[in-house]
């Protein structure tokens, strides 16, 4: 036999020491005083937050290995269970930033701002993290032998815009070469490594896996005023007030365009005005959607003197809306807004878990579950503290870097596993949800009824009634490009080619890029035929599940004179929209492959058969939507073939379609089985011309397939 011991070495050079003291200068006392890393990381996350060799020690370790595989999350295997979660997670996520390490990389300086140096990079992402870059100057002349440290400001097109201290920029000259590093910011890691293990300490059972024998069940609810209009935003706010779930979360399931922050502001209104002793700490995952919900906030009369923003240190001034910058002490506010990350600030402060009587999370679907119990673990008393939950997990949930690490539950929200697996929050077929701990808005006040129809009946069983004022649905009911008058719904077939550059894995389709220019061009007319000479921000907005073909439209816009100068900028994925809205969607689906079988079909649709992506494409227009796309292969899956079948059936179907009179001859080639017709549903001019282009190119594109095949 064999006895075998394990021994850890940990070694710490002078330059890990750096970037350690450089990583505690983004964490500071609120009262101005630093903290030293140890006391950052609190003892029982010492273990899990170290170097690579235990990292890597970790991630072999046998028994947690075969539990992830084996044994779904439970309060025993809870901390342990994330904490090797976040380590996949970490791990890919240096896999992924190590691809763009360079040993010869030209520097400028940026012509626009001479703050800013630019790296030429070529294949570089976009989504490259805002995160530390080191350079190390190749030439020496005017710089030190040393790696110099700076921080990514912004990414394009094979180009990195990166910051350096005022030191490094006197000595920099043009063109200079350096080798190139780039790191990731283990800061928010580290924050949901030690919520992960301070849950037992604070004994948060009944708030992660609650079974409701503890709740408070208040049967008599205040009366409040001026809440009657909307039952289901009433209920939800009468027990949100009256704590009547606690220790368990309240949920507010708010389905898109249903009021949820809304619904949450209302709450914090309410409980100002009954509840002298309150305390409250209102959170979301971004910066965006805090400030978003701190402006509402703001709009409630709430007033300055009882709020208080708190932004991280890496956040520049400039970026705070001035209407909520305040400069008076922390502890004399009721209110306290903050991203969740940064919540942790108020844990490592020392912050008493009895402090506040009300958390507050929204968009609580965006977040993983470990960003989630950050200000949770460590700020609440399950019997004093009411925690409340906003969010939709029927939309995207959070963005995790390791397949792994999702496959296994670190791409679940807090709020979709509590509505997926905790009895208290499931809906029964004939009662619905308890609302004592759940409440589902189902008045939608965003969309047109003909708009919320099909992700109403596919993802919310049919129960949102349209609630949306008819002067902002029904704007564009009358535009003389409608298929069909008072409906303002398009599907427009397109029998475009997917492309694909060598150096992106990204896809693109040129056919459908011209297709939604010309919609473009028409939607700008009617609006300068209705008096508008400047288009708003949030009247168009452009989709597209794929960054190559997102890319590809923005270029397209600036290429055309007509177009450049209406500034329509908000061109982006289908990550980018969520949690927004607009007057009008244009939608490219990219994916165009008629020469395969609707078996292989269905395998190569990708994530855009994602029912999250799907869901949150189709629900951010408020009165028009135009979707582009070749109905051959979406109709392979279940929800485009609903989408495309409900077009065709009110009239609202253009372009090219497969015909449903013949079927496919498996014997014939593809191109000869290939079946194709051409539904017209107007005769004016402006859809002619369209028609013709697009056919022209189709043909073009068949007959360069025949000589292909022939030779």
């Amino acid at each position: 036999f064999e006895i075998m011991r394990l021994i850890e070495v940990i070694h710490l050079t002078s330059f890990s020491e750096e970037l350690l003291h450089a990583a505690t200068n983004s964490f500071h006392m609120l009262s101005g005083q630093e903290i030293q890393y140890s006391d950052v990381i609190t003892s029982p996350v010492c273990c899990s937050c170290r170097s690579d060799p235990l990292f890597h020690a970790f991630l072999c370790h046998w028994d947690l290995c075969r539990d992830l595989q084996k044994n779904s999350l439970n309060w025993k295997n809870y901390s342990q269970r994330f904490h090797l979660l976040l380590h996949l997670e970490e791990l890919q996520l240096k896999t992924d930033i190590e691809q763009y390490h360079k040993d010869d990389v030209p520097m400028f300086r940026y012509k626009n701002n001479t703050d800013l140096l630019v790296l030429r990079i070529p294949g570089v992402s976009p989504k490259l993290p805002k995160n530390q870059i080191l350079v190390f100057p190749l030439d020496r002349s005017g710089l030190e032998n040393k790696y110099y440290q700076g921080w990514v400001h912004h990414v394009d097109t094979e180009q990195v815009y990166a910051k350096f201290s005022e030191k490094f920029l006197s000595s920099f000259n043009e063109g200079k070469r350096f080798r190139v590093t780039f790191s990731i910011n283990r800061m928010p890691l580290c924050m949901q490594h030690r919520a992960a293990a301070l849950v037992y300490k604070h004994s948060l059972k009944e708030v992660l896996f609650p079974t409701g024998q503890l709740s408070t069940h208040h049967s008599h609810l205040l009366r409040l005023s001026g809440l009657e209009n909307n039952p289901e935003q009433c209920k939800a706010i009468h027990h949100i007030v009256a704590r009547s779930a606690k220790p368990a979360p309240y949920l507010v399931f708010g389905p898109p365009g249903t009021g949820k922050t809304v619904t949450l502001v209302e709450a914090i209104k309410q409980i100002i005005k009954t509840q002298d002793s309150c305390t409250i700490l209102a959170c979301a995952p971004s910066n965006s959607a805090t400030d978003h919900l701190c402006e509402k906030i703001l709009e409630g009369r709430i007033g300055k003197c009882k709020l208080y923003r708190l932004y991280a240190q890496s956040c520049p001034v400039k970026n705070i809306p001035e209407n909520i910058k305040v400069y008076t002490p922390l502890f004399f506010y009721k209110i306290m807004v903050t991203t969740l990350i940064t919540a942790g600030r108020l844990v490592t402060e020392g912050v008493p878990p009895d402090h506040y009587t009300y958390i507050f999370v929204d968009e609580a679907g965006q977040a993983t579950e470990t960003e989630c119990i950050i200000p949770i673990a460590g700020l609440l008393t399950p019997q004093r503290c009411q925690v409340v939950l906003a969010g939709d997990p029927k939309q995207l949930g959070p963005i995790i870097t390791s397949r792994i690490a999702e496959k296994h539950g670190m791409g679940v929200s807090l709020l979709e596993r509590l509505m997926r697996d905790i009895d208290l929050y499931k809906s029964r077929d004939i009662y619905g949800f308890n609302n004592r701990f759940v409440t589902k808005l189902l008045r939608n006040y965003r969309s047109h009824p003909a708009i919320l129809k099909i992700p109403n009946e596919l993802f919310y069983k049919g129960e949102l009634q349209p609630y949306a004022h008819k002067k902002n649905c029904s704007s564009y009911c009358k535009w003389e490009r409608l298929p069909k008058k008072g409906f303002p719904v398009i599907f427009h077939g397109v029998a475009g080619t997917i492309e694909r550059d060598d150096n992106n894995p990204s896809v693109y389709n040129t056919a459908e890029v011209q297709v939604l220019k010309e919609y473009l061009k028409s939607l700008v007319e009617h609006l300068h035929k209705k008096g508008v000479t400047k288009i708003e921000p949030g009247e168009i907005g452009i989709i597209s599940p794929y960054r190559k073909q997102v890319e590809m439209i923005q270029n397209a816009l600036q290429m055309d004179k007509d177009l450049r100068k209406e500034n329509l900028e908000n061109v982006g994925s289908v990550e980018q929209f969520q949690s927004k809205e607009f007057n009008v969607i244009l939608v490219s689906a990219v994916r165009s492959n008629p020469k395969l079988t609707a078996q292989k079909q269905r395998f190569t649709l990708g994530f855009i058969t994602n029912e999250k992506r799907f869901n949150v494409m189709m629900t951010r227009a408020r009165s028009l939507l135009v979707v582009v796309g070749d109905p051959r292969v979406l109709k392979t899956d279940h929800m485009w073939n609903k989408f495309i079948h409900y077009c065709s059936k009110e009239g609202a179907y253009r372009g090219i379609t497969v015909s449903d009179a013949e079927k496919e001859d498996t014997a014939l080639t593809p191109v000869h089985s290939l079946t194709l017709r051409v539904i017209q549903h107007h005769l004016d001019p402006w859809w002619r011309n369209l028609q013709t282009e697009h056919t022209d190119l189709v043909l073009q594109h068949l007959t360069s397939k025949r000589v292909r095949i022939k030779n």
